[in-house]
């Protein structure tokens, strides 16, 4: 009897390991937006209270190159954002005629936050994309305002 008790719990621990291993959920570290442990002086800062809610960050957004795609999020406040996840239109100025025009992304050419952005095709602001009108350089933040502007580049 106690065999096949123990032959059921086994059986039921292999099935739980199977199904968590096949879940693939993203572990990230907590973000946070406060102040050092640390001093300059590498000592310690004495501890005097938890954690808030207000110091809380967020997973940044790599917006890519893609089919348009885009997501809500609640902010401080009660006030939402619109992230911009993939994006494949931007809206580009002509500095000679001041007019905006809409223009396809081909690819990113230059990206001064991270050299690795480049060949994973994510957008930050600064970034120098290759459109069907020309080369254009990213004035606004794309993962947090959820459009892309650009300026053609001559």
């Amino acid at each position: 009897m106690w065999e096949a008790y123990i032959n059921l719990t086994i059986k039921k621990i292999k099935t739980s390991k199977k199904l968590i291993n096949n879940l693939k959920i993203p572990m990230f570290m907590v973000i946070s937006q406060r102040r050092s442990k640390r001093k300059s002086t590498s000592s310690r800062y004495k501890g005097n209270r938890g954690k808030r809610m207000y110091e809380q960050g967020r997973v940044p957004s790599l917006t890519k190159v893609d089919e348009k795609k885009s997501k809500l999020i609640r902010t401080r406040g009660g006030n939402n954002k619109m992230i911009l996840l993939n994006e494949n239109i931007a809206n580009v100025m002509d500095r000679k005629t001041g007019k905006y025009t809409k223009a396809k992304i081909v690819s990113v050419v230059e990206t001064p936050s991270n050299r690795h952005f480049v060949r994973r095709n994510i957008m930050t602001n600064g970034s120098v994309i290759e459109t069907d009108k020309g080369k254009a350089k990213i004035t606004n933040r794309p993962g947090q305002e959820g459009t892309i502007n650009a300026v053609l580049v001559q």
